[in-house]
C-alpha cells in the first residue's frame, strides 16, 4: 500500500516527529557515505528528505517517485529533480548511478523483484545502495500514524535474503529510530540520547528502522520469470534527460 506523496511530504516537513526521523536517518546515511563528490545519486520511493546534503557535491541527484505514490517537485526553490516513474522501469541508463537510496519503496512495492532488478541495473561498477525499511519487531512498524506503519516490515535476515537473491552483496547494516513514534515533547527531546545508546547495545528489537548497504554482483540472477525491461518515460520539466554515460554498461 503506497502512501500519497502529500502525506509523506507533510510527515517529513510539517511534523516534529517527521523532522526528527528525517534527521536521524540522514545522519546515519552520511555515516555510511560521508561524501559523494562528482557522483550520481539516485533516490527511489520518497527518499528526497535524505538527498539534500548531496545537492552541493554530487554531479547529479535524481529523486524517483513511484506512480502509485505520486510526485511532488523537489527541492523547493531550486531546479526540480523529482521524476515520476514505474517501479520496474526507471528512466535512467544502465550503470549510471554511483549511489542509490530506497526509502518508502521496497516495503510498499507491488513489484519488489522488478524494483530491485532496476536498482541493480542502474548501479554502475563500484556503485552502492542503501535500502531502508521498517523493522518488523520495532514500535514504528506498529504505528500507522507514521509512514513506517504501512507495507511489509522486515527483519534483518529477511531483508538480507531478498537482496542477495537479486544479485546484491551485503556490506553493512545499521538500526536507527530508537525513540518511540510519539509526538510527546519528552520523547522528541530524548531522541538523540536514545540513538546514542542504541549504537552500543544489541538493540535491533527496539529500533524502528533497518538500513542495509549493498553492492552489486557483476552478473545478476534473473528471478521468477520477471522480465528486465526499460520503457521510455516522460521526465518532468526541469530535469532533462539522463546524459549519455561513458562507463562500461553492466550486463
Amino acid at each position: 500500500m503506497h502512501l500519497d506523496v502529500t502525506q509523506l511530504r507533510n510527515f517529513y516537513y510539517r511534523t516534529a516527529l517527521g523532522r526528527s526521523a528525517q534527521s536521524v536517518i540522514r545522519y546515519e546515511l552520511r555515516r555510511f557515505w560521508p561524501e559523494a563528490k562528482s557522483q550520481a545519486v539516485v533516490g527511489f520511493g520518497f527518499a528526497v528528505p535524505l538527498l539534500r546534503p548531496f545537492l552541493t557535491e554530487a554531479r547529479r541527484v535524481v529523486g524517483l517517485m513511484p506512480a502509485a505514490q505520486g510526485v511532488a517537485p523537489w527541492p523547493v526553490g531550486m531546479a526540480n529533480v523529482a521524476v515520476l516513474t514505474a517501479e520496474d522501469a526507471w528512466p535512467l541508463d544502465t550503470g549510471v548511478a554511483d549511489k542509490v537510496v530506497i526509502l518508502h519503496g521496497l516495503e510498499v512495492s507491488d513489484e519488489p523483484g522488478g524494483l530491485l532488478q532496476e536498482c541493480h541495473r542502474v548501479m554502475g561498477p563500484g556503485g552502492r545502495a542503501v535500502v531502508i525499511v521498517p523493522n518488523r519487531v520495532g514500535l514504528w512498524a506498529r504505528n500507522e500514524n507514521t509512514p513506517f506503519g504501512f507495507g511489509r516490515p522486515y527483519t534483518l535476515p529477511q531483508l538480507e535474503k531478498q537482496l542477495t537473491d537479486h544479485g546484491f552483496l551485503i556490506e553493512r547494516n545499521a538500526a536507527v529510530l530508537f525513540q518511540p513514534p510519539s509526538n510527546r515533547t519528552f520523547w522528541l527531546k530524548s531522541g538523540r540520547a536514545l540513538e546514542s545508546v542504541g549504537r552500543w547495545v544489541p538493540s535491533y528489537f527496539a529500533a524502528g528502522v533497518l538500513m542495509l548497504e549493498v553492492t552489486k554482483r557483476v552478473q545478476a540472477p534473473l528471478q521468477g520469470g520477471i522480465k528486465r525491461r526499460t520503457r521510455q518515460l516522460e521526465i518532468i520539466e526541469g530535469l532533462g534527460r539522463p546524459e549519455p554515460t561513458t562507463r562500461k554498461q553492466a550486463r
